[in-house]
């Protein structure tokens, strides 16, 4: 069954030969029409089904399109009508209605506003439109298609926060209308008609610039491509340098002078002009876009017109360019040299006025030092006119004092550059040997402290240290101190009887802190220590009357471990004198007891056990324990000497030689039928002769515990007779 019936041709007849076909390609009604929300669509006619694009129309005829066609009702049955017949009145009704339906709206009622203006974005959308602007078909009904759904949309987009009637986004942004389209008037392309905006979107992005702007700037841009309808030749633009230029290029490439050498004889081929060139460093690269085109003279080519061939120039000599361009290159060079020399030249005047300055600085100093050495040549020439012989005020040793005072405050650095050893020997030696003339240093021993002090802080090199190997020329109070003070102590120190070490004390104590370490230890180690040795060597123990401790212990202080060498001596001397002593003699205490202390420990500890625990050891064996009628003298003996021998000595002794007797008595004591009350006495009376220390010894304390014991098995074994242990 053929169903040709059912198509039409443009006039409402059905076409039984050709069926109607629809042209895809885009012409310029599709570009006119794109945004046209109104415009209709029509069938193709047969001439335009035949022919194509090729068919007669007129410039205002609009294309047909699908979608003109009434919606037909395939449901019904289908009716089979003649083609030869003629229609029903309500059928030729119909095809009217269709036609006037078809009928394409003038592009005349579209806006005419057109310009090629800039748009503000941004989001500049306004809420508060309500439809399209222009006069155009209202969209209040907006989506009211929901009417025939359930509306799940809608519902969506107020449940995230939507007012109907504004737009979408935090902040109400978006605009509420669709975005509406215009047609355009003819085929031409985009703009050739005027502006195609619309209010609304002039409303949403407005614009920044003028119109009058625009066409300005349009217009500029479409003449660069019209020939120059007055024919003249424009003017040749030249490239300038200026000579502030050339001078920055010039440091720029005196700055990086050194790593373009490495480059400098790089081989380069251009190929990006018309023909190739070949470069033999990339600074000549540099010079090779200062003129517009390199193969014109005097850079005064054109760009060449589009669609025509680039003339040939007719006067074109290379060797010119080229001898102009080493010109021009030349003096730039020039410039550029010129431009250093300047500021080397600069460089160096700002240089020689620093040096002026510097110069002048040291000229004022110079001037100032040379007028400080004149007055202290004249004070130095004025001392030395008065200490010449004859002379009616001759200089004294106070008033050359505050001389050198003079000099050290008001003259600080000259008095530190000059040689103070010689002008103190010159000047102070002489007057201070004057003063020490009548000194004797045993009898006054603090004459001359205090002017050897003020001296001392004068004339002393504090940067020198005050030890041995002291170098004499580099120090004037050393010096002093060495050849004027220490002749007077040496004549002193010959004279000085070494038992009589009081003012020899004395006087080293009151110079100790004035004179120099080095001159003390010299006193010490050459004079004072001689002279005690050799009286240490003709000392006898039992002849002396003067306890050798009398004389030397003094010097401890001063000489400390240099007295060590004469305890040996002494040492063996007393020794000697104690072989024949006996305990009874207290006097050997009294010579032994100061020397505890300045003995070693372990020397006088030895010294101890070889001379004076035998003797004491002796003097217990002899010692007769009798409870009736007791002798107490050789006991005491031997507990006096507790303190100068050891406790562990001691101990050893009682165990030895007390102990074993004590023990003894007692038991036979206990065994004879005894008052018990007496032996408690006496046990508690021989305990009580005991020092603390003494008894706190474990072996002591076990003797006297063991006694105790023998005791208490006495008293209870109710025996008459108590035999002694084995």
């Amino acid at each position: 069954m053929s169903l040709s019936h059912l198509y039409r041709d443009g006039e409402g007849h059905v076409d039984d030969d050709d069926d109607e076909r629809e042209n895809f390609e885009i012409t310029d009604w599709d570009l006119q029409n794109e945004f046209n929300p109104n415009r209709q669509r029509h069938w193709q006619t047969k001439e335009e089904a035949t022919y194509g694009v090729w068919a007669e129309r007129d410039s205002d005829e609009e294309r047909p399109s699908f979608g003109g066609k009434r919606a037909r009702d395939y449901s019904a049955p289908v009716n089979f009508i003649s083609a030869g017949l003629k229609k029903g009145a309500a059928e030729e009704a119909e095809l009217e209605d269709s036609e006037d339906e078809e009928k394409p709206v003038k592009q005349d009622d579209f806006p005419k506003d057109f310009g090629p203006k800039k748009l503000k974005t941004g989001g500049n959308f306004k809420p508060s439109q309500k439809g399209f602007a222009g006069g155009t078909k209202s969209f209040m009904d907006f989506g009211s298609w929901e009417r025939h759904t359930k509306g799940i949309g809608q519902k969506l987009l107020q449940k995230m926060g939507y007012v109907p009637g504004r737009g979408l986004g935090k902040n109400a942004q978006g605009i509420i209308n669709p975005i509406e389209a215009k047609q355009r008037k003819g085929k031409g392309a985009v703009g050739a008609y005027g502006s195609e905006r619309t209010t609304q979107s002039l409303q949403d992005f407005p614009v920044v610039d003028s119109e009058e702007e625009a066409e300005e700037e349009f217009q500029k841009e479409l003449s660069q491509w019209r020939k120059d309808p007055s024919g003249s030749k424009k003017k040749p633009k030249y490239s300038y340098k200026t000579v502030e230029e050339l001078k920055a290029k010039g440091r720029i490439s005196k700055k990086l002078a050194a790593p373009q050498k490495e480059l400098s004889q790089v081989k380069v081929i251009d190929m990006t002009g018309r023909e190739q060139k070949v470069y033999y460093s990339y600074s000549q690269i540099s010079h090779k876009h200062n003129v517009p085109d390199d193969g014109l003279p005097l850079q005064s080519q054109q760009p060449p017109q589009p669609g025509k061939e680039a003339k040939t120039p007719g006067f074109a000599l290379p060797e010119l360019e080229h001898n102009l361009q080493l010109l021009i290159d030349l003096t730039e060079q020039e410039i550029i040299q010129s431009d250093r020399q300047l500021q080397y030249e600069r460089d160096m005047v700002v240089n020689l006025s620093h040096e002026l300055e510097k110069m002048s600085e040291v000229l004022e100093h110079e001037e100032r030092v040379i007028a400080n050495l004149s007055k202290v040549l004249e004070m130095v020439e004025e001392c030395e006119r008065r200490l010449q012989p004859g002379c009616s005020d001759p200089l004294t040793l106070d008033e050359c004092a505050r001389v050198f005072e003079t000099l050290q405050d008001k003259y600080y650095e000259e008095y530190r550059m000059s040689d103070r050893v010689d002008l103190a020997v010159a000047i102070v030696y002489p007057l201070m040997k004057e003063y020490f003339k009548e000194w004797d240093p045993l009898k006054d021993c603090t004459y001359g402290t205090e002017v050897i002090s003020k001296w001392k802080s004068l004339l002393e090199n504090d940067q020198l240290l005050s030890h041995g190997g002291q170098d004499l020329s580099a120090d004037a109070f050393h010096r002093l101190i060495w050849e004027v003070w220490m002749p007077f102590v040496r004549s002193i120190v010959t004279q000085w009887q070494p038992r009589n070490c009081d003012p020899m004390v004395d006087f080293l104590d009151s110079w100790v802190h004035i004179i120099p370490v080095w001159i003390l230890d010299n006193i010490l180690d050459q004079l004072i220590f001689p002279k005690l040795q050799k009286e240490v060597e003709n000392w006898n123990p039992l002849t002396d009357t003067v306890p050798i401790h009398s004389w030397v212990h003094p010097w401890l202080p001063l000489m400390q471990a240099r007295l060590e060498p004469l305890y040996s001596p002494i040492r063996s001397k007393l020794s000697s004198a104690l072989q024949k002593w006996h305990p009874s003699d207290s006097s050997a205490k009294l010579i032994l007891q100061p020397w505890k202390d300045v003995f070693t420990p372990g020397s006088w500890e030895a010294f101890m056990v070889k001379n004076i625990v035998p003797k004491l050891g002796m003097c217990l064996g002899e010692l007769v324990i009798n409870p009736h009628q007791q002798h107490m003298d050789a006991f005491y003996w031997v507990i006096d000497w507790e303190g100068m021998i050891s406790v562990s000595s001691l101990v050893g002794l009682l165990e030895k030689h007390f102990f074993p007797k004590w023990l003894q008595v007692l038991c036979s004591w206990l065994s004879n039928s005894p008052n018990y009350e007496e032996i408690t006495k006496w046990y508690l009376g021989w305990k009580s002769m005991f020092s603390d220390q003494v008894l706190a010894h474990p072996s002591v304390k076990d003797k006297f515990n063991e006694a105790l014991d023998i005791m208490n098995r006495a008293v209870s074994s109710n025996v008459g007779a108590y035999m002694q242990p084995g």
